[in-house]
């Protein structure tokens, strides 16, 4: 046999294995439950569903027509805020009524992974998810008040796969996919002159890029999201070091600690203002099965651990594991407070704030983009939804749609909403990176909302001593109800 024929037969070889896998991969199966089945605060848990591979269904995106909008909720209204940006991401607002948003994709990698890592790039370039990052902040203005920003800035294009971005007193903090930065910003610019403060070095690249950030109230402290390289540690949990979590980092003192921990790809990060505490949203690991595992949105108490890679939803132990579990894991990991749904890709969060006009309906909760699966079938997110907080600050219910019509009937899809945030006219803004375009949601006519009351209570005075039934040093309610459960 000639050589040349030995190099053909090879090349198809390798063809007819990609063919297979491709084809392997892109069967599956689909899932026994709806996506409200898997939401809420008890969301319904089946048995896994796992494989050598997971389930693929690519949404591939085809743009709005012209004239072609969203479906609003009732009493809502949408329309383009700005459109014609390169991968629009994360959104944040000035307090003068400039927007920023930040275009980019994941950074080029000098790995190539092998033939899975190649696979996975061109499943994913038909999502509209790969391609060169622009690696820029655009300034975005609506000086005229008429909904749209006539003004498209570029603020810098000096960037590495920028994410979130915060300000405060002069200055702009953003985080790119390997760094925390600082640079000196004057409300209103139109540019970022100067050369940015490095603050400190964050995980680079690999897997879960993106890497949010926001400053605590007082403007102290700012929090760095940043997701883990792997689905369940399956590259060995020494390259997750300083992933999967929550950093806190001080500006007074500049040094930066954990702040939570076992979150696979915490995203969005925001403050509830009926409790105070931090709040995140995350993306939960993959392979279970269509209806395993929900992402959610949850709370996050300093030292929080919330399991990953070992288990899920506090004591689901995923046996797919290799590495050694730490002692006492179930005990501690915390239970996720809300259920996003499975593969809905939970991205951006916003709390209901002060002034925004959204109306009643949506006075008192959260505001989340589920930027829609890859690998469930039949798909699902591809949605921004509101998910209602009762008075004292807890999730109920399940997740109201605020905009859907993302996903078309044929499984091909316009865009993919990605972030969430307050213009300063009170309307919510959205992001569509795979469409380049920023939506503006408002329900026409509402008030501006009055700020959320916080949900406080007093103490226990401390007890020096017990007499009698210790039962009676609670409150009278509290106490009834142990009587009550003690003569069951």
């Amino acid at each position: 046999m000639s050589t040349r024929r030995k190099i053909l037969l090879a090349i198809l070889a390798i063809i007819l294995i990609i063919g297979i896998a491709l084809f392997v991969i892109t069967r599956g199966s689909s899932a026994d439950l709806s996506v409200d089945a898997v939401a809420g605060t008890d969301p319904e848990l089946t048995e896994p569903d796992g494989g050598l591979f997971p389930t693929v269904q690519i949404a591939k995106p085809v743009g709005w027509k012209d004239g072609e909008l969203p479906v609003a909720a009732e009493g809502l209204v949408v329309q383009r805020f700005a459109d014609g940006l390169d991968h629009p991401r994360v959104l944040h607002a000035l307090p003068n009524g400039d927007v920023l948003v930040t275009l980019t994709r994941s950074p080029k990698s000098e790995d190539d992974g092998g033939i899975m890592a190649w696979i996975a790039e061109k499943l994913m370039s038909q999502a509209g998810a790969v391609g060169d990052s622009a690696n820029q902040i655009v300034l975005m203005r609506d000086a005229d008040g008429d909904g749209v920003a006539e003004v498209k800035q570029v603020l810098t294009d000096a960037l590495d796969s920028p994410s979130g971005m915060a300000w405060n007193d002069g200055t702009l903090y953003v985080a790119n996919h390997n760094a925390l930065l600082a640079f000196d910003y004057a409300l209103g610019d139109t540019a970022l002159t100067g050369e940015p403060r490095k603050l400190m070095d964050l995980p680079p690249g690999g897997g879960h890029w993106m890497r949010n950030i926001e400053l605590n109230p007082e403007g102290t402290k700012i929090y760095i999201a940043v997701g883990s390289v792997s689905n369940i540690g399956e590259q060995g949990m020494e390259v997750e070091e300083g992933r999967a979590m929550i950093c806190e980092y001080d500006l007074e003192t500049s040094q930066s600690r954990q702040f939570a921990v076992g979150l696979r790809n915490p995203n969005g990060l925001d403050w509830n203002p009926m409790s105070g505490e931090l709040w995140t949203t995350v993306n939960e690991r993959d392979m279970l099965g269509g209806d395993l595992v929900p992402d959610y949105l949850t709370n996050v108490p300093v030292g929080a651990q919330y399991g990953w890679p070992w288990v899920y939803w506090k004591d689901n132990v995923d046996t797919r594991v290799d590495a050694p579990m730490p002692a006492y894991l179930t005990e501690y990991a915390r239970r996720p407070e809300y259920a996003l749904g499975p593969h809905v890709a939970a991205l951006g969060l916003v709390f209901s704030a002060e002034g925004n006009r959204m109306g009643a309906d949506f006075a008192r909760g959260a505001f989340i983009a589920r930027h829609g699966s890859w690998n469930r079938k039949p798909p699902s997110g591809y949605d921004v939804v509101y998910v209602a907080f009762d008075e004292r600050g807890n999730p109920q219910g399940k997740p109201v749609n605020v905009l859907t019509g993302f996903l078309n009937d044929d499984g091909t899809t316009k865009g993919r909403p990605t972030w969430v945030e307050w213009a300063a006219d009170g309307s919510l803004l959205v992001t569509d990176d795979t469409a380049g375009i920023v939506w503006r949601v408002i329900a026409p006519g509402a008030e501006p909302a009055a700020a959320i009351a916080r949900f406080q209570t007093e103490s226990l005075r401390p007890q020096i001593e017990l007499r009698g039934d210790p039962a009676a040093s609670f409150s009278e309610d509290f106490a009834r109800e142990r009587n009550a459960i003690g003569g069951q």
